[in-house]
């Protein structure tokens, strides 16, 4: 199970493996406060995404295709994330203040999008294969 917290909330035991996904890190918070197993900055948007972005609403969605190109592009940044909430819960940690519009939110919805089975199959295609044997 993948949750999304802001790292300014209390941790929780129900959070599980708490990693940042940001690339700064949070504005007056200490390490010790955080509670955070990792730190992923590489997994977070790029410099230039994130600026462009600048938390600016109405460039939500264009933000979202564009991190998730780059989240696309680099596997190996986010395959870890993956296997770690199907063992158990993690929860990606960031600081925005908006709790809707923030690359957790798409990062989650993307690793969510990657650990759903692979759709069956219909009678027509395993027909097929069958031939092709």
């Amino acid at each position: 199970m993948i949750r999304i917290k802001r790292t300014y909330d209390a941790p929780a035991r129900a959070d599980g493996r708490r990693i940042l996904v940001e690339r700064l890190w949070p504005r007056g918070m200490k390490k010790e406060a955080l509670h955070a197993d990792a730190w992923l900055k590489e997994v977070a948007p790029s410099t230039q995404l994130r600026q462009w972005f600048g938390h600016q609403v109405e460039r939500w969605e264009e933000f979202r295709r564009r991190y998730q190109r780059e989240l696309n592009a680099k596997p190996e940044v986010w395959a870890p994330l993956l296997e770690a909430g199907k063992r158990g819960t993690v929860t990606l940690l960031y600081s925005a203040h908006d709790v809707v519009h923030n690359g957790a939110v798409v990062l989650r919805e993307f690793l969510m999008e990657r650990s759903r089975p692979a759709p069956a199959k219909g009678k027509r295609a395993k027909a097929r294969s069958r031939r092709r044997a």
